[in-house]
């Protein structure tokens, strides 16, 4: 049985330099995340426009990070599989369709939410 590590606050940061540095790996080489990123960029623009309440603002953050971390996941599961299975595999392209569908998930219950508040707004 392993002995339990102390807590190390410069472990932590270290921890938060990783995270960092794979948020950006994902932002600068995934060409999906570039979509969904002009997505939120173009919702936020539409959200000051409209003047959107606080409540409304929750939803769209959520709705936004719920699809960047989706995003995220998928593209985890991807490298993942194309490393424990690099020959073409049925059971490996399965795996890596079934994570993206939990992106497009996401993204059609974003785009849900967004038209529940911006169509009001518009008309």
């Amino acid at each position: 049985m392993q002995s339990k590590k102390q807590f190390s606050l410069s472990e932590r940061f270290k921890s938060f330099q990783f995270a960092w540095n794979g948020m950006v790996k994902v932002f600068v080489n995934e060409h999906n995340m570039w979509i969904h990123l002009f997505a939120a960029l173009a919702v936020v623009v539409a959200g000051f426009y409209f003047e959107l309440n606080n409540t409304e603002w929750m939803m769209i953050c959520i709705a936004i990070a719920m699809v960047i971390a989706a995003e995220m996941f998928n593209s985890s599961i991807e490298k993942l599989v194309d490393l424990v299975s690099p020959e073409q595999n049925e059971k490996a392209g399965l795996i890596k369709d079934i994570a993206a569908g939990a992106v497009l998930v996401c993204a059609i219950f974003a785009v849900i939410i967004g038209l529940i508040i911006f169509i009001p707004k518009i008309f």
